[in-house]
């Protein structure tokens, strides 16, 4: 694909780029955004450097590319509610996304993308893994493409936040999505069940579905499917919730790695 507003970089060949020659902190033009988004579908994941987003920025940003959705597990800054803090250091105890999933697929309507800016990172270390889901759907057997076509899977909250929040009427979504997903825009299929939220298969004995889920969680780890991004102070990334999974590499404690999260809404999975 050709652009003209951006340089566009690929990182590998299924999954990733670079953008460079442009300013996010800026309003976007109308071959801006549109490039942008190209980008984003042909490559799923898009990194950018040198960054300096202030809140209002950041939000305007996810804007352009829809409604900011309100994260239904983990409470936003007092002042600006559709961010959230990404924050670890030598206190923290666990930090947020440590294993393979796609945000907030226990929604109703799991969110479109989610755009991360890092401030502070730390000298070695912290790293994100993304995963392309086309790449892992298309690495399927025929036969097991035809197995897993139509069947649907629980996306649970639950067990995610509950540790999270001291609050014991608070309740978090459960949502029942299909196992292999249409992408709405490039029409690409891809897996769309997750080792965070996904519980069980619909329809199918609890041996089953752990089978098949389990083989499918090790199957989409491979790192012919994966792109890893090395941050580095002011960047930041913006993926595809629909056909990617991703995974924060905790591997630099006692470091300080921060910053901030929009999450940019989608539409009910087919």
């Amino acid at each position: 694909m050709a652009y003209s507003a951006l340089t566009v970089k690929p990182v590998t060949v299924r999954i990733g780029a670079e953008i460079s020659g442009i300013d996010l902190s800026k309003p976007l033009s109308n071959l801006q955004r549109q490039e942008l988004n190209d980008a984003l579908m042909e490559h799923q994941v898009i990194f950018f450097r040198d960054q300096n987003l202030d809140h209002e920025a950041h939000k305007a940003l996810g804007r352009a590319f829809g409604d900011l959705v309100i994260h239904t597990g983990v409470k936003g800054l007092d002042n600006h509610p559709e961010i959230v803090a990404i924050h670890a250091d030598g206190a923290s105890k666990y930090v947020a996304g440590e294993n393979w999933h796609s945000d907030l697929t226990c929604n109703e309507i799991p969110p479109m993308g989610s755009i991360l800016y890092l401030p502070i990172v730390p000298e070695v270390g912290g790293d994100t893994m993304f995963a392309s889901m086309y790449a892992a759907y298309d690495a399927l057997s025929p036969r097991m493409k035809q197995y897993l076509e139509g069947l649907t899977a629980v996306h649970d909250g639950e067990h995610v936040y509950r540790p999270l929040t001291d609050d014991p009427n608070k309740r978090f979504p459960c949502s029942v999505h299909p196992v292999i997903r249409t992408h709405p825009v490039t029409k690409r299929k891809g897996i769309f069940v997750n080792a965070s939220y996904t519980t069980q298969i619909v329809g199918v004995s609890k041996d089953e579905s752990d089978g098949i889920l389990n083989f499918l969680y090790k199957h989409c780890a491979n790192p012919n499917f994966h792109v890893r991004f090395r941050w580095q102070p002011n960047s930041v990334a913006f993926w595809d919730n629909r056909c990617t999974q991703h995974l924060a590499v905790w591997d630099y404690f006692p470091q300080v790695r921060s910053g901030f999260r929009v999450t940019v809404a989608g539409e009910k999975p087919m």
